[in-house]
């Protein structure tokens, strides 16, 4: 009990003194989980919109496959990005492996089809209260797109907000492809899962502070955007 106080002491003192190596961690974290999620955002958005707006053959056959890619196992797409990039693999003469980009790419693959399903969601119900509005104005694809994703820029920030939040926390993936190598691909969860097994507590606890910090963050926001659509909704 004694060690496990002591260990939270340390934690404390290496937050309060915004420690050199946390603070690497942090900002590698945050930099490969905000370029997957801008990315996937893009991806994932303008996917959903596309889906919405044009009718086709397959249209529910993509959304079935979108829908079971949210469930995708990170170790998965770890092993398949690995695959692509290690040396015997089509990309390897890129030498991208253990590096960040490769951290970033499984993110991306791991966090699109979540904000591919959950925009199409947002932008269905959208649709469907401005579908005769679309048909008196007889509007262009291009325009009904444009329509859409501003009416449902609220949701679509919620979205983009539940994607960073599983990027963030997504320790799986990122630690087949990056290796956890120390001042290069380390971030807070690899970092949290090998800190732990060497029972060196206190950067673990230390950083699985921030994460959590970063949790509260992120419901409290998404919590802000759901008022602000309320009120704009009953202004």
């Amino acid at each position: 009990m004694l060690e496990l106080g002591n260990a939270f002491g340390i934690a404390f003192s290496l937050l309060a003194s915004f420690d050199s190596a946390l603070l690497e961690i942090v900002g590698l974290s945050l930099k490969v989980s905000l370029i997957a999620v801008a990315v996937s955002c893009v991806l994932g958005i303008l996917l959903a919109a596309t889906i919405c707006v044009y009718r086709f053959p397959g249209n529910r056959i993509v959304i079935v496959l979108l829908n079971a890619l949210m469930g995708l196992p990170p170790v998965v797409v770890g092993l398949i990005v690995y695959l692509l990039l290690s040396r015997s693999g089509p990309l390897g003469v890129l030498g991208l492996l253990y590096t960040p980009f490769a951290m970033i790419v499984a993110q991306i693959i791991l966090i699109t089809p979540l904000v591919a399903a959950l925009s199409l969601q947002v932008l269905e119900e959208v649709h469907r209260g401005f579908d005769e509005f679309f048909r008196s104005l007889s509007l262009s694809p291009f325009e009904k797109i444009r329509t859409l994703l501003w009416e449902a820029r609220f949701g679509l920030t919620t979205v983009g907000l539940a994607g960073f939040g599983r990027a963030i926390s997504e320790v799986g993936a990122v630690m087949i492809v990056g290796g956890n190598i120390n001042h290069v691909t380390r971030i807070m969860t690899t970092a949290i899962a090998l800190e732990t097994s060497k029972g060196t507590l206190s950067l673990a606890l230390a950083l699985g502070i921030i994460l959590i910090a970063i949790s509260v963050a992120i419901n409290t926001t998404v919590m802000a955007v759901r008022s602000l659509a309320r009120n704009e909704a009953h202004a």
